[in-house]
């Protein structure tokens, strides 16, 4: 191959080089903790709350606080959710399965003022996973749903309109799989 080959070699991949840093830049956008596994369920999600983003850390708070009294659990099989850290608009968690095999870690990060709070929210398994059966998104909506979606809040009750869902391939978005225990086991 010629060296005018090689620059038209590259000249024609200029567009697919730029179109994959754009995606990069943009799956970029919501904050991730990071997995071990180089291959790992994740999904990254916006949500809406009609609340302030004190009201909504709060709650969150308040679910995490409450499996050890008892006044919540995980309906997503009866996780355990752990706090890593606590920012002023943000909080990393850990969640391991109720059957203490799996582990997944979780950010979020809160912007908004007045009665208005945006969660932006990334769930990783720590583990090599694809097919996730919306563990990832349940760990996320269980922090955060409201009455109104079925789920049982701890000390403020808001509505919530999920905005944007990007789960990985192979990782799932079912409301119906968040819910599966009524509960503590």
């Amino acid at each position: 191959m010629t060296v005018a080959q090689d620059c038209n070699s590259l000249r024609d991949l200029k567009p697919t080089v730029m179109m994959l840093l754009v995606v990069a830049a943009s799956a970029a956008a919501v904050k991730c903790p990071g997995s071990p596994a180089p291959i790992h369920a994740q999904i990254t999600l916006s949500a809406t709350a009609s609340a302030s983003c004190s009201d909504v850390m709060a709650e969150i708070k308040a679910r995490v606080d409450g499996q050890a009294s008892g006044t919540w659990h995980d309906p997503h099989n009866n996780g355990k959710y752990s706090i890593l850290s606590a920012a002023d608009l943000e909080l990393d968690l850990s969640r391991v399965t109720g059957n203490g095999k799996y582990t997944d870690k979780q950010v979020l990060v809160f912007s908004g003022t007045g009665s208005t709070c945006t969660i932006e929210g990334c769930s990783q398994s720590q583990v090599t996973s694809v097919a996730d059966m919306s563990t990832n998104y349940c760990d996320l909506r269980m922090l955060y749903c409201g009455s109104a979606d079925g789920c049982k809040p701890v000390s403020h009750d808001f509505a919530v309109a999920e905005d944007s869902l990007k789960p990985s391939i192979g990782a799932g978005t079912d409301k119906s799989a968040c819910l599966k225990t009524d509960v503590v086991v």
